[in-house]
């Protein structure tokens, strides 16, 4: 067990460039040539191999490299009951070239089930030993949510809620149960990445948003609703006192709360 506390002085997300054999791996799982048990071996073997490089390297927070996702985000939205995906080629620019994308989108209500997600952080806690914590970054409830209501996909979603209250109400529980999952798992280092608010900057965002009749700042609001939600009702260990403590320990001096944000001062 773990005597190291977090969030540490320095830290990663942990997403690391997929090794060769992943990627074969994965080609070869969808052109029907290996089991997905076989995939997963491979990728065990690869995860086991990161995992090592980070203890090598002295990183006290230790990672799977997200070595069993497509994409940083949707594969674990896929994990959601009222949630599918399919590829139809689309893709987005990305540093001068293409980069495929599977359209995401709602086929019900949102709800928790057993996440996937979970049991790969299972494997990863193995790892962890007296000086290392295992960490899992997720997308924030602000990426789901935003997802579903991109011009793509905003006439699909109001099949489904007719208001955006009701879909941050349903992506806000539904992630803490999740939460809840990753927690009772043994994860006490879980960290939500969101991209969300880089997308609603600018004249063109706004102009974005007024097509589709909604407020840009009433978005933004929205977007931190639906963070906020999905942190209520989580463990007391993981309250903002017991943050504080753990952040001073890790030799901070002052710490400034907002909503969803800790800001630290060295």
């Amino acid at each position: 067990m773990s005597k190291y506390n977090t969030p540490c002085r320095y830290d990663f997300v942990g997403s690391f460039l997929r090794p060769e054999e992943v990627k074969k791996a994965n080609a070869d799982y969808q052109e029907g040539k290996i089991s997905e048990a076989e995939k997963n071996q491979i990728i065990d073997k690869a995860v086991t191999e990161v995992v090592a490089k980070q203890k090598e390297l002295g990183f006290h927070v230790i990672t799977d490299g997200e070595f069993r996702r497509t994409y940083w985000h949707l594969d674990f939205m896929w994990g959601f009951e009222g949630v599918g995906h399919e590829q139809t080629g689309a893709g987005v620019q990305f540093n001068a070239e293409m980069a495929a994308v599977e359209d995401t989108y709602l086929t019900g209500k949102v709800k928790a089930k057993a996440h996937p997600f979970v049991e790969g952080f299972k494997f990863l806690k193995q790892f962890e030993d007296e000086n290392t914590v295992a960490k899992y970054t997720i997308p924030a409830p602000a990426q789901m949510f935003q997802q579903m209501i991109v011009p793509a996909n905003f006439e699909n979603t109001r099949k489904y809620y007719a208001t955006n209250e009701e879909l941050i109400q349903d992506i806000g529980k539904a992630y803490q149960e999740v939460i809840r999952q990753f927690y009772e798992a043994g994860c006490s280092n879980l960290q939500l990445d969101d991209c969300t608010w880089g997308a609603i900057v600018g004249d063109a965002a706004k102009q974005r948003y007024e097509r589709l009749g909604l407020d840009l700042n009433k978005v933004k609001a929205q977007l931190l609703e639906v963070n906020n939600l999905a942190l209520e009702g989580k463990p007391e260990d993981t309250a903002c006192e017991a943050v504080i403590e753990k952040i001073k320990e890790a030799g901070y001096k002052k710490v400034v709360l907002r909503p969803l944000m800790v800001r630290m001062i060295q």
